[in-house]
């Protein structure tokens, strides 16, 4: 089967491509009924149209899987069977050889131009930037430094305001150059829009937005009016670093130290979410259900406030994974930090907003209590080591790109809602997005992450935002109902475009069910989905269980679905034939199991919730890179060739780039690394060395100028001390010859233990 085509018209691509007939039948077949689902992909042939969709009673759009009546000129709905009249603009023309745009079968997905109703206003882009003060002067500059060229990005008629933060939180106005003002918010407090809206002199009204743009001017101004205003205000920002004070006396520390001075030193005081609660009242006050977003730079852990992860003294350790396992005193502002954010998320869910957080910094700053904050309403989330760092420059400013139109190239205050036949049901979404509790029968009663709804609500998304839902088939016992039958799905994107046009993009799919009893479904079984949909609902079971009941729940789910899809003879592992469209599916599992999304061991709690949030959002490429990162072999003997993800690839004389979407490593060989020493690169009668250490260098500023967020690149030798990106992720393979590829020395099993050890167990089931 093509299941790439699918993906390319539709971006939709599903675990089964031959559905089960049977609840039963899914649930023995082990891994999850399912499809991701990328709204906004660039496809094929899409079709853009400037009018309304055509819809049933239940709100299903017209779709080339309708039923036609064309001689009563009435359309019947695949999702709820209902009976529907053709408009009188259709009807009039609709015959069996001239059909409208919607029937035709080649346009399963359509974009729908909305027109704007009466009396609508318009939805400009609104960015709201947050800046951390506490942070020392050179992080600051380069905060600020990337801020200054994003205005220049932006379209002019984008409207910027700007909150800075540190003991306090301040509210600046953009609107005057010649003496610009700002409003203080206590630190230690948490602001709702009515609040603010007083406080700032702000009238407020009725409806869904309390104040409307005109009455805040003075804080959101388009760029091509403030810009000047803006810079000037930006350039006088200080650090507050300095100004705060130190402990008087080491006694009143509780934990011992070793000299009064280390007693002395203390975080900066930041109220990042005080910040982050009144940049929220600001857009609930003035933009709400607008296409607005929140970008936080923060370069530190929140120290006061609702939202405090930590102390202010330094004694005051930062949780760590074993702080949050066993509930010790580091981790006791983890559930009220959790809590507090997990409102703020929602009253941006509310407003339709995104909240995007760069957080840079050597050491944790929140990530992990923040998460909901950014994954709930759609934004983004980026972790750099320093505001100086390309990771943090190119992926801020990438945020800011634009189409050949001078469009951004996001959506905005987005609502995904999911049709499906009757003999379908949705448990649930995993992604970038809310559930909105929309009941219907197509909602199933076994709930999963974002379950219990038909309907979505994503504050942003972009061309690689992805979704992934989980279904069960309606009919619980093996029968003749469904044999063969085909079961339709609909999605219906309703979002705002950079350009403030209101769109729908309607995805309709369908697939057919496989015979009762019958053994072709593995036929439809795309295993680089399957692994992903695997892994994204393990990593999601991790946020709430034991990491090692995870693995042991994958391990099991892998034994008994290689147990019923393989061909063998029991007690006999020789006769063990698993068939090429599952042959890669153990593998990616064993990767998945080393991963940093499931092993925490060595990561801090900010390192896993980045690693996730990023696994949960992206599309098949990209968490398949992510789970198994691609190795490209660089030699004299030629191009660039895929290599196994392997130890015995880490040879003495060649060159390897390892991609594992978060890191580019390019490694040297032993041999390698000694004539780059010796400096034959240097010498004109070596140009072919030359070349081959240009070579992988190319290709991965390649990948870092088309990947979002910018990974880090890391440039190491065999030996060196930053080899381990690489060597932490290959399979430590026990028969690596001496001189020809490097020996790990590790806990881990090899892939080839892992799999004998599957094949016996496999075996030997009943």
């Amino acid at each position: 089967m093509d299941f790439h085509s699918n993906e390319a018209t539709n971006g939709v691509r599903m675990s089964w491509n031959i559905w089960p007939s049977s609840r039963l039948e899914a649930t023995r077949n082990q891994v999850p009924l399912g499809c991701l689902f990328t709204p906004l992909k660039q496809t094929e042939g899409l079709q853009l149209v400037e009018y309304s969709p055509v819809l049933c009673a239940c709100g299903a759009a017209l779709n080339p899987w309708c039923s036609v009546d064309y001689y009563l000129k009435t359309w019947g709905c695949p999702f709820c069977s209902a009976r529907n009249a053709f408009p009188q603009h259709y009807a009039e023309h609709i015959t069996a050889t001239t059909l409208p745009t919607e029937l035709f079968p080649s346009c399963t997905t359509m974009e729908y131009i909305l027109p704007r109703s009466a009396g609508s206003g318009s939805n400009p882009l609104v960015f709201l930037f947050v800046l951390d003060l506490a942070m020392v002067e050179e992080e600051l500059e380069a905060a600020k430094e990337s801020l200054q060229q994003s205005l220049a990005l932006l379209p002019q008629n984008a409207v910027v305001g700007l909150i800075t933060f540190g003991s306090n939180a301040y509210v600046h106005e953009v609107s005057s150059q010649a003496m610009p003002r700002s409003y203080a918010f206590r630190g230690d407090k948490e602001f709702s829009a009515k609040q603010l809206a007083y406080q700032l002199g702000i009238s407020a009204k009725k409806g869904p937005t309390l104040a409307s743009m005109a009455d805040a001017q003075r804080f959101l101004m388009p760029v091509s009016e403030c810009d000047l205003a803006l810079n000037a205000l930006l350039g006088d920002l200080k650090s507050e670093v300095q100004a705060i004070p130190k402990r008087r006396s080491w006694r009143k520390c509780n934990t011992p130290v070793a000299s009064m001075e280390q007693a002395e030193l203390h975080r900066p005081q930041r109220c990042t979410s005080t910040a982050l609660s009144v940049a929220t009242a600001l857009l609930e006050a003035t933009c709400s259900q607008s296409c607005a977003r929140v970008c936080l730079l923060v370069g530190g852990p929140c120290t006061t406030g609702p939202g405090r992860v930590v102390g202010e003294d330094l004694a005051d350790h930062m949780r760590s994974h074993r702080d949050l396992e066993r509930d010790t005193p580091q981790a006791r502002h983890v559930k009220p930090a959790l809590s507090h954010y997990a409102k703020l998320a929602s009253r941006a869910v509310d407003s339709g907003f995104a909240v995007d957080i760069f957080a840079c910094c050597l050491d944790q700053v929140g990530l992990h209590e923040m998460r909901p904050l950014a994954e709930k309403s759609g934004g983004y989330m980026v972790m750099s080591d320093s505001f100086s760092m390309n990771v943090f420059k190119d992926s801020f400013l990438k945020m800011f790109e634009c189409d050949q139109y001078g469009y951004l190239k996001q959506g905005f205050n987005a609502k995904l809602e999911m049709f499906a036949s009757r003999d379908i049901q949705c448990c649930g979404a995993i992604g970038s997005l809310a559930s909105l509790r929309k009941r219907s029968p197509l909602v199933s009663d076994t709930e999963l992450a974002e379950g219990g709804t038909c309907l979505w609500a994503m504050g942003s998304l972009d061309r690689n935002s992805s979704v992934a839902f989980y279904f069960d088939v309606a009919i619980a016992q093996a029968s003749s109902v469904l044999a063969g039958k085909q079961s339709c799905l609909q999605f219906q994107t309703n979002y705002l475009h950079a350009s403030g046009q209101r769109r729908v993009r309607v995805t309709t799919v369908a697939c057919r069910h496989a015979d009762v009893h019958s053994n072709n479904i593995s036929l439809g079984f795309d295993q680089e989905v399957a692994a992903v949909l695997v892994a994204k609902y393990a990593a999601i079971k991790c946020d709430n269980e034991d990491a090692g009941d995870v693995v042991r729940w994958l391990d099991r789910m892998l034994i008994r679905m290689v147990s019923k899809f393989a061909d063998y003879r029991r007690d006999d592992p020789t006769s063990f034939n698993l068939g090429h469209e599952m042959a890669c599916f153990p593998q990616i599992m064993y990767h998945l199991r080393r991963s940093n999304f499931l092993r925490t061991f060595g990561t801090s709690p900010d390192e896993t919730a980045y690693y996730r949030t990023l696994l949960v959002r992206e599309g098949t490429l990209n968490a398949l890179c992510m789970i198994q990162p691609a190795l490209l072999q660089y030699s004299f003997d030629g191009q660039a060739q895929p290599v196994l993800l392997d130890s015995r690839s880490l040879k003495p004389d060649v060159m390897l780039l390892m991609d594992d979407f978060f890191h580019v490593v390019v490694w040297r060989g032993e041999k390698i690394q000694a004539w780059f020493d010796a400096g034959y690169q240097d010498q004109e009668e070596y140009a072919n060395f030359k070349a081959l250490l240009q070579t992988p260098a190319i290709d991965a500023r390649q990948i870092l100028s088309d990947r979002f967020p910018v990974p880090k690149f890391v440039q190491t030798n065999a030996g060196g001390s930053q080899a381990r990106f690489l060597t932490s992720k290959v399979n430590p393979a026990s028969e690596c010859q001496e001189g020809m590829a490097m020996t790990l020395m590790t806990d881990d099993v090899s892939l080839k233990v892992f799999m004998e050890h599957l094949i016996k167990l496999v075996v030997q089931c009943n």
